[in-house]
């Protein structure tokens, strides 16, 4: 096991058989985003993604929650962080709000190896929006998501609104939002949020190993699946054609193509790793 300093005890990081565990540790706060924890989510997402030992990252909570989202008492109206009496004017608390939703959702959903998020209790608000940035969702049991911010009387942020209706569909998004009632894992999984359930004995063992999975698969033509994807999202078939064509041929010429080949040739699993 390797441990990463994050910098704070509010964040938690480990390799351990190529995955990254990323834990948010503020479990007294149901792991709620702040000045202290968020800005450093931000800055270790570039460090796993750089280190060849990672093949996938793992984004968890301690205790009981994954994240409650923003932390509301933190919430301070806009004031300068600088102790400056004048206010932000609107526009500099907009392009502020832009400038870290880019930073921390947008760096997560485009980084190049397979991401998971791993639930073992609420995901709510922000700290939802971050799980659905993630490629991937387990969850416990007990875990259930809540969207939050008709609660609190906000619209929403950290991409909430792009990723449930490219998930789900644009009218299950829509109640999610509108209504902000609690979904089960379950009826997530059902839904198609959520990959795995896991009993809550077992959850954190069994997300790990489903983490493990993936971080030992090919993790170069697993990251260029993802770019074929997501990319497709947004653009015309033919160029999703052409960019699905350079990155199989790219794939074609790789040692992970060539240890698949000739593991099914010798019938045997591949071995990507050692």
């Amino acid at each position: 096991m390797v441990t990463i300093d994050t910098g704070t005890d509010e964040l938690l990081c480990e390799i351990t058989d190529r995955v990254a565990v990323i834990t948010l540790n503020k479990p007294h706060k149901k792991n709620a985003l702040g000045d202290i924890l968020t800005p450093a989510l931000r800055a270790i997402l570039p460090v796993v993604e750089s280190r060849d030992d990672v093949g996938c990252v793992m984004l968890t909570g301690a205790g009981n929650a994954f994240c409650s989202g923003g932390d509301v008492s933190g919430m301070d109206g806009g004031n300068n962080d600088d102790g400056a009496t004048r206010p932000k004017t609107a526009q500099e608390r907009i392009d502020e709000l832009t400038h870290k939703q880019i930073t921390l959702t947008s760096r997560l959903y485009h980084l190049s190896k397979p991401t998971v998020a791993a639930l073992p209790g609420a995901a709510a608000g922000a700290g939802l929006s971050i799980a659905l940035a993630c490629d991937l969702r387990v969850a416990s049991e007990n875990a259930f998501i809540l969207t939050a911010f008709r609660n609190i009387g906000l619209s929403g942020d950290y991409g909430a609104s792009w990723f449930l209706p490219r998930l789900i569909g644009l009218a299950p998004a829509k109640s999610l939002m509108y209504r902000s009632e609690r979904v089960t894992a379950s009826e997530c999984k059902t839904l198609g949020l959520i990959d795995e359930c896991y009993p809550a004995d077992s959850f954190r063992e069994d997300a790990k190993e489903y983490a493990r999975n993936l971080a030992m698969g090919p993790t170069a033509t697993l990251g260029r699946m993802k770019n074929n994807i997501q990319t497709g999202l947004d653009q015309s078939l033919d160029a999703s054609l052409a960019l699905e064509a350079r990155n199989m041929i790219n794939t074609g010429g790789s040692t992970e193509a060539s240890e698949a080949i000739h593991a099914f040739m010798e019938k045997r699993p591949p071995q990507f790793h050692s």
